[in-house]
């Protein structure tokens, strides 16, 4: 059990790095034709979720809105599972400079974009929350450069 000196003397939680995602490059050499290719041979990279998940919200219709968030949601999980294998332990910044964190990050945030439009209120809090305690740098971009309306 944490007591106030257990928790007082518990380490400072450093930044948290995510090594280079592969299927960055992947896209880029298979360009839109192949994205799903990448999709397939990558599933464990929060950046190709993300990106099907901004897909899917950008056709502003009920069943983009669903679909991103399951896209998103999936995104999102693998981010979880990047994050803990470089370290993270819960909490702590998440930089958005860092390029490979960048698609956590953006998986994230169109996992708050779909639950809000999916009438998700609480699930869209939690989701900002955690995007601006883990990067407020990445929620100012996020939030200029893919405002909710996607």
């Amino acid at each position: 059990m944490n007591d106030a000196r257990t928790l007082l003397l518990a380490p400072e939680v450093g930044e948290t790095r995510l090594p280079p995602d592969p299927a960055l490059d992947a896209i880029i050499a298979a360009g839109e034709a192949g994205f799903l290719g990448v999709v397939a041979e990558h599933p464990a990279s929060p950046l190709v979720w993300a990106l099907l998940a901004e897909g899917s919200l950008s056709a502003r219709t009920p069943q983009g809105d669903i679909t991103a968030y399951a896209f998103a949601r999936t995104g999102y999980h693998r981010g979880l599972d990047a994050l803990r294998r470089a370290g993270w332990r819960g909490r702590g910044p998440v930089p958005w400079e860092h390029e490979p964190n960048q698609g956590f990050l953006r998986a994230l945030w169109a996992l708050a974009c779909a639950a809000r439009r999916i009438g998700e209120q609480e699930e869209y809090e939690r989701c900002v929350t955690f995007l601006t305690e883990a990067s407020e740098d990445g929620y100012a971009a996020l939030i200029s450069l893919r405002p909710l309306s996607l």
